[in-house]
């Protein structure tokens, strides 16, 4: 789905932009956080804020000498855009997801929230990881968020951690695993008995 409203709204750039102020009306950015944010070129960022004015998308700002840019409310497909980019967000759709795997031995990467369009969900992904290199998982989770538009909620612990956790039925974990959500990666075997025993 990315990939289609890539190629429907023009780039990537754009249709990452068009997503974030969808999902976080009310928001502020200047061309500078937009770009860090959605990992893309500042030039092209600039050229589709551009058209985003001119038709009425977004507004404008100036405070000290410097733009602001922020969703228009009375932009008439809100409601129609907000939907298809909803769709959009939900796994398996997000590649990036796949990056944090790259941080370290995953044991587990459970997903609810944002991905499931679950608005009650205490997290959005859990992660359990030994070996943990945290550098790579923040970039994995900047990734993530580039593409999903929204600040994503998420828990890092190890095995042992969650062992201790699941012994102890720490309330937090037991919101969380009985909660809607999806498994990503699962190599912790009691886990899905774990689960199970949560919903009898």
């Amino acid at each position: 789905m990315p990939e289609i409203l890539e190629h429907l709204f023009g780039s990537r750039s754009r249709s990452r932009i068009l997503r974030f102020f969808i999902l976080n009306p009310g928001k502020e950015a200047t061309i500078a956080e937009l770009k860090e944010r959605m990992n893309v070129d500042g030039r092209r960022v600039r050229a589709d804020i551009n058209t985003l004015l001119k038709i009425g998308f977004l507004k404008q700002v100036v405070r000290k000498k410097e733009k602001f840019f922020s969703f228009n409310e009375s932009f008439p497909y809100y409601v129609e855009l907000r939907n298809l980019f909803i769709k959009a967000n939900t796994y398996p759709q997000c590649k990036e997801l796949k990056k944090i795997e790259e941080a370290g031995r995953v044991k587990l990467i459970l997903i609810s929230g944002v991905f499931l369009n679950y608005d009650k969900a205490r997290l959005d992904i859990l992660i359990v990881c030994d070996d943990l290199n945290r550098a790579k998982l923040g970039k994995a989770i900047e990734a993530v968020e580039a593409e999903v538009g929204r600040e994503v909620r998420y828990m890092a612990m190890t095995s042992d951690e969650l062992n201790y956790r699941l012994d102890m039925m720490d309330r937090f974990l037991m919101d969380v695993l009985g909660s809607p959500h999806d498994i990503v990666v699962n190599r912790v075997p009691k886990i899905q008995k774990f689960i199970f025993s949560l919903r009898k």
